[in-house]
């Protein structure tokens, strides 16, 4: 009579601990901003290393390249879904380090011709997969290194989204000198080509002088309508790394800059980078994680193993009670297969490794080289930008005085154009190689102090 409660009290608890549907309907909204938030955000909470202080409160000046950094990490749209898949990896974790549930077998067995001494017969038995639990400690270690590698790649991932925030940034800004320098250089095309013409008119040079003043024009506007398409790209870009809708406008605050870097700080990093980068420890506990899986697939090898009880009653009113055990016999299989995956597969991760260290290296030693090349051409270009500079003012106070024509004046002033955009290209060039280094070392860059310089 006591067991009819029982099972009711035991179902009611079982279905009292069931998950239960919620319904999250889809819908075609944008999920983009219009405007830029205003946030709250703790920068210690910041996948950007080794950052100084800097509370996000952009002002009416606009964002700085911190700025675009730090909002671009917080409502980055492939971010989000990023760590969408950080939150079902650590739900397999979690699935992982469950139990087995154990296993309830009941049947029952009905005399087609029963008679006074006849009953009912059953069987009900509960049993458990004991086998299951020889691989579940290292499956469970296997998902929680799985887990710590997903957050890791999620941090390397929000590291790349900050260097293409700054990287855009840069972009922006020498987009915006390189269009300021453009147009004030047109201004002079421009009044040449409206003295060249009307001299044309009035027969005063020949229409060979007038074509040379317009060809200079043309090439000038053809460069700036180039940046300005260039440039759209770029905030299109922007808008839509930072989660903003594309007609919002971004404005941009400050410039990045150059300074010195200390070649010991950077060896130093250089020495423990396997340590730093979160792709590279990333890769170490996905190494892990393959080893426990590895280890996982010799234990199950052996024989699996399900014990249970049994309480029997037959038709004959006759009970009985005992146990069962059901256990493979590796005879053909082994688990041989899937141990030679597991082992294949670890070897894999194992190069991979290795292989990326070295690449790692590589790309920083590379960067580093370049950046010497970068330094060298870049005084060669500051010299001639000022040697041309100041050929172009003597050239213009001789040509107050009518001691030259206007042709020697706009050739001084097209080779001054083409130094000065070189010189924009070769900073632009460096700020870039400066992120990639940034994000090749896992850290603010090592710089050298003033008095050192």
């Amino acid at each position: 009579m006591m067991g009819k409660p029982v099972i009711i009290l035991l179902t009611v608890m079982m279905l009292g601990a069931c998950s239960t549907y919620q319904s999250m309907p889809l819908n075609d909204r944008p999920a983009t901003l219009d405007e830029i938030p205003h946030l709250t955000v703790d920068v210690k909470q910041l996948p950007l290393p080794e950052l100084p202080a800097h509370p996000f409160a952009p002002s009416n000046r606009g964002l700085d390249i911190t700025d675009v950094a730090i909002l671009a990490v917080v409502n980055n749209p492939d971010l989000k879904a990023a760590r969408n898949d950080v939150a079902i990896a650590h739900a397999q974790a979690f699935s992982a380090s469950l139990l087995p549930d154990p296993q309830l077998a009941m049947s029952a067995d009905f005399n087609r011709n029963p008679d006074s001494t006849s009953t009912r017969g059953y069987s009900i038995g509960p049993s458990y997969d004991f086998g299951s639990l020889l691989t579940h400690s290292t499956l469970r270690a296997a998902a929680d290194a799985e887990s710590r590698k997903t957050d890791l790649t999620l941090l390397w991932q929000e590291w790349q989204v900050v260097a293409q925030a700054r990287l855009l940034f840069i972009k922006l800004t020498q987009g915006d000198k390189l269009a300021q320098l453009l147009r004030q250089h047109r201004d002079f095309f421009a009044q040449r080509y409206r003295h060249h013409s009307e001299a044309l008119a009035r027969g005063l040079i020949t229409a060979d002088t007038a074509t040379t003043a317009f060809a200079s024009l043309q090439d000038i506007d053809k460069q700036i309508n180039d940046l300005e398409r260039q440039n759209n790209q770029s905030r299109h870009d922007l808008n839509a790394l930072l989660g903003l809708a594309p007609g919002v406008d971004v404005p941009l605050y400050g410039t990045a800059v150059l300074p010195p870097l200390d070649a010991g700080g950077i060896a130093e990093m250089l020495s423990h980078i396997a340590q730093r980068r979160p792709d590279l420890l990333a890769l170490q506990y996905g190494y892990a994680a393959q080893d426990e899986r590895y280890r996982a697939a010799i234990i199950a090898q052996f024989p699996a193993m399900t014990i249970g009880l049994t309480r029997t009653r037959d038709t004959a009113n006759l009970s009985s009670q005992g146990f069962n055990v059901s256990l493979s016999l590796p005879v053909f299989n082994r688990n041989r297969g899937n141990i030679a995956i597991e082992k294949a597969t670890r070897q894999k991760l194992y190069d991979d490794y290795r292989q990326r260290i070295d690449v790692a290296r590589s790309d920083i030693d590379r960067i580093l080289s370049t950046q010497s090349i970068d330094r060298r051409q870049m005084a060669e270009v500051d010299a001639s930008v000022r040697q041309l500079e100041s050929q172009k003012q003597n050239l213009l106070s001789a040509f107050v005085a009518r001691s030259v024509d206007e042709l020697m004046l706009s050739t001084i002033d097209t080779a001054l154009l083409a130094k000065q955009t070189e010189q924009l290209a070769l900073q632009q060039m460096a700020l870039e190689q400066r992120v990639a280094l940034q994000s090749l070392l896992g850290g603010e860059l090592p710089v050298q102090l003033q008095g050192n310089q």
